[in-house]
């Protein structure tokens, strides 16, 4: 009897096993907007039905201090920029090593893979590879404002009014640039930096009266560029390119003294409970047919041999109007950020919004 019940146990157990699925893994992703667009989300739970993605936009400064907050906990998936990893590792202790063994990188473009794994390597141990890249720069209207060429065109008295920028570090960079200061190199003396930022804060205090709004994300932008309510500002050049679609006379100009190149990367939050999900992803939108999806959403160039190509023809076209061969080689990758500097970065910011309302 014992032996019958036994086996009437375990057999009503297997039904039950049979009857309710096995609970869903979640993929939490910690990422920029349009990294994770809706179409891409539902061929990946597609394939793999046992992961549902829960999406957090962010960018770089939140994703730090989202991560910082817990202890790298609360995601499983994050997508700083390489130069943010570096220093907020060492700082904080947020992330953890990839295993490589489980990335495919075999269509990664060398040269950003390379150079990611030597911005995010500490100790030995790989934190990071490459998903998009792009640049910060300017965008103009060249029937309008036909001569625009370096940063500090924004603050050229005869476009009072008429231009925007964000008050973020990339201005300050740029302004830096421009000064003929060279902001990256200063890292390595936080005085001299120290004194660059005054003189930039300085500069960007005065500039108040040429800016029509400080944007604070891509489409309160496109809106003025769009309206004409401004014929230049500091940009992302994904948002400039999606504007050539709609108007070529609005393109992306890298500046005179080279536009700011970043990497937005993919990196493993410390306490992430889903690595092998977080794999999947890497690899699932890194596939060439994946990325010219990507790509379109993104308005970046996917870190990819041959990414430029995978750009939906009107982005490649716009690539093609803001970029000569001289353009790229004057390009400024974004430096790592020593402890310290984003902190001196914020406090400028900080003094320059309370000055100008921004």
């Amino acid at each position: 009897m014992r032996i019958k019940k036994t086996v009437a146990a375990l057999f009503a157990a297997s039904i039950l096993a049979t009857a309710v699925p096995a609970q869903a893994e979640t993929l939490r992703l910690l990422t920029w907007g349009s990294y994770a667009p809706d179409n891409i989300i539902k061929m990946f739970e597609e394939k793999y039905p046992d992961i549902n993605v829960e999406v957090t936009f962010s960018n770089n400064e939140e994703m730090i201090a989202k991560l910082r907050a817990t202890g790298g906990a609360g995601f499983d998936l994050a997508q700083p920029s390489h130069d943010r990893i570096y220093a907020a590792q060492l700082e904080y202790d947020i992330y953890k090593p990839l295993d490589l063994s489980k990335i495919d990188t075999s269509n990664m473009s060398v040269p950003l893979l390379d150079g990611v794994k030597a911005n995010t390597t500490i100790e030995g141990e790989v934190y990071a590879v490459p998903h998009q890249w792009g640049t910060s720069g300017l965008m103009a209207d060249k029937t309008k404002a036909p001569e625009f060429a370096g940063w500090g065109d924004l603050c050229d008295p005869k476009y009072k009014g008429k231009t925007s920028m964000r008050l973020k570090r990339t201005i300050l960079l740029g302004t830096a640039f421009a000064m003929g200061e060279d902001p990256f190199a200063a890292y390595s003396d936080l005085d001299k930096y120290q004194d660059i930022l005054d003189q930039v804060t300085e500069k960007l205090i005065s500039c108040k009266d040429n800016i029509k709004a400080y944007w604070k994300g891509g489409d309160d932008l496109s809106a003025m560029m769009l309206s004409g309510e401004i014929v230049a500002s500091e940009t992302w050049d994904s948002t400039a390119y999606k504007l050539f679609g709609e108007n070529e006379n609005i393109v992306f100009i890298p500046p005179e003294t080279g536009a700011l190149a970043w990497i937005d990367t993919f990196a493993l939050p410390r306490k992430g409970e889903a690595d092998d999900a977080a794999y999947k992803w890497i690899n699932f939108v890194m596939q060439p047919e994946i990325v010219k999806l990507m790509s379109a959403s993104t308005g970046a160039i996917a870190a990819v041999e041959g990414g430029k190509d995978l750009l939906p023809d009107d982005k490649k076209a716009a690539v093609n109007a803001a970029f000569s061969d001289d353009d790229i080689k004057n390009l400024k990758f974004f430096a790592n950020i020593p402890p310290g500097v984003e902190d001196m970065e914020g406090k400028a910011l900080e003094r320059i919004k309370a000055a100008t309302g921004g």
